[in-house]
């Protein structure tokens, strides 16, 4: 017989108790949580099918519309001379309003690129120192939308090849050089794109620079000096600097023509010498196999020989190499020197006067043959225009003695005037600018202590040189004398300045076989360039400046 206490097994287990009064319950979202969820979802359902119904419609649009301008736009396959189609490219320059509705094909760069909706693009198309603005419309069978697209996308100072009608300007483009005239594009090639970031743009390069006055936040870019010859391969693109190099050219070029006019013969010296012929303080040495060398401080020795050996006349374009730790406005460690050495027969201001005819000739073809050139670099170096004095009374001549008068008038002390140092050189010119017009002038007579070895001094007062120098702007651009020809008195001056006569025994001994009077002077080209064009600062006048600092690119 079954327990009576024995569990039915069919019997629920009692429920359990209900929770204590006050205890938490889980609650699930309210109804205005639960209904905003589902408002957000169907927005972006609606969304997400509006989206894919525009894409749709766009790819059936796309795919409706056909690309007939293929063939007019796009990347040129690499130029590895496959061909030569002979087809005749023109110059910006070369494009004159009397050619509107010719068809034309040159290569440029992008400068700027502007795009007004999906069917215009304007483009400003570069090439040296000249631009013109080049403009791409929609056109049925011509050009197409995708090509429009296409060009508007092009990197900035990407190289193209662009066919278009040359278009006389309703009225004259300011943004172009050549303004009278635009191209109305019908097909643009690129030759070469882009494969890092500009460091800057070639607009920022070529913007004049600001006034000191002129607030931190201007509303343009600066690009300052050391960033531009970080980047100098950039920098050379602007109009000013091919303008600037144009002129250095020019400079080299009258240099020549004007010399080669008076007989003279043009030579090539080495660079690698065995001692030094200015000074062992601003020498740079180099290893030579087991010994030693130096790299030349100017071709003077060279000069001086090669009218020993009866050249008569010559001169040198070439390298200059000077080992001072000059970090100015006006000094370079290498710079390019324009040499020239002439036998005398009088007198030594018969090399002067040769002298001042060169600067003159240079002065003049410049202004005469290089004005655009000219015009270019003021639009970003505004200077007041270089001076010199023409006619009968010819360029100004002063003595050592009168130079150092005119500073002690305007109140420097005579007792700091042994040496005409930077800053009174510049006052100097100040003085002459305001005195007698004119920017160009030769001092003559310097002090024998303040010249070279080789340097023959004044027969009445030995403390004299026969000796000049030319000054651009208050700034010496000449170094000239009759040169010692006697070879005893030349190994006196040698031993006088500390150098050893054994040292340059070659030198001496082209003198003891016989060699006429003669003398010359050297120039260096880039501050010509600098101080005529007034950059302010040499580093602008040379293509990859050396100083100091600064030895790459």
């Amino acid at each position: 017989m079954a327990d009576a206490e024995t569990t039915n097994p069919t019997q629920q287990p009692p429920a359990e108790a209900p929770a204590a009064e006050g205890a938490d319950a889980p609650k699930g979202p309210s109804k205005s949580e639960l209904k905003k969820r589902a408002k957000e979802e169907e927005k972006a359902r609606k969304a997400a099918e509006k989206a894919a119904r525009q894409a749709e419609l766009e790819a059936q649009k796309a795919a409706a519309e056909v690309d007939y301008a293929t063939e007019f736009y796009g990347k040129l396959p690499l130029n590895q001379s496959q061909s030569r189609p002979r087809r005749t490219r023109v110059q910006i320059a070369s494009l004159t309003p009397e050619m509107d509705g010719q068809t034309v094909l040159l290569r440029a760069r992008v400068q700027t690129s502007r795009a007004q909706g999906s069917k215009m693009v304007f483009l400003n198309l570069r090439q040296r120192t000249d631009s013109i603005q080049a403009l791409l419309t929609v056109a049925p069978g011509k050009v197409s939308k995708q090509m429009a697209k296409w060009a508007a996308g092009l990197q900035i100072e990407s190289i193209v090849l662009a066919e278009g009608i040359v278009k006389k300007a309703p009225e004259i483009i300011k943004s172009a050089s050549v303004g009278d005239v635009e191209l109305h594009l019908t097909q643009l090639h690129l030759i070469s794109g882009l494969e890092t970031v500009l460091p800057f743009t070639v607009d920022d390069a070529n913007r004049p620079e600001p006034p000191e006055t002129e607030a931190e936040d201007v509303q343009f870019k600066r690009v300052l000096l050391d960033t531009r010859l970080n980047n100098r391969v950039v920098d050379l693109r602007t109009q000013t600097n091919h303008a600037v190099f144009r002129l250095q050219h020019g400079i080299g070029h009258l240099f020549r023509e004007f010399l080669d006019g008076q007989g003279f013969t043009e030579i090539h010296s080495p660079k690698l010498q065995g001692a030094a012929t200015e000074s062992g303080a601003s020498v740079f040495q180099v290893s030579y196999f087991k010994g030693k060398a130096f790299l030349a401080q100017s071709p003077q020795l060279a000069k001086q020989m090669a009218i020993a050996a009866d050249f008569e006349r010559v001169y040198e374009i070439g390298p200059v190499f000077r080992a001072e730790d000059s970090n100015t406005h006006r000094h370079m460690t290498e710079f390019i020197g324009l040499d020239l050495e002439m036998a005398i027969e009088e007198h030594y201001h018969e090399v002067m006067e040769l002298l001042d005819g060169l600067f003159l000739h240079m002065f003049r073809g410049l202004r005469q043959k290089y004005s655009k050139e000219i015009d270019a670099v003021r639009k970003q170096f505004p200077a007041d225009e270089f001076k010199w004095r023409e006619g009968p009374e010819g360029t100004l001549k002063l003595s050592f003695r009168e130079a150092v008068d005119l500073l002690v008038e305007d109140g420097v002390a005579r007792e700091d005037l042994d040496d005409i140092d930077t800053a009174n050189e510049k006052r100097l010119g100040r003085i002459v600018r305001a005195k007698y017009d004119t920017d160009y002038y030769i001092i003559d007579k310097f002090p024998m202590a303040l010249r070279p070895f080789y340097t023959m001094p004044d027969p009445e007062d030995p403390t004299l040189s026969n000796s000049y120098d030319f000054f651009m702007r208050g700034e010496e651009i000449l170094s000239g004398a009759q040169r010692v020809h006697d070879p005893k008195l030349l190994e006196e001056g040698m031993r006088a300045k500390g150098i050893d006569p054994a040292s340059m025994s070659y030198y001496l001994d082209a003198f003891k076989l016989g060699c006429p009077p003669h003398g010359g002077g050297g120039i260096g080209l880039e501050r010509v360039l600098m101080l005529f064009l007034k950059l302010n600062n040499i580093r602008r006048a040379s293509l990859f400046p050396r100083d100091p600092k600064r030895l790459e690119p």
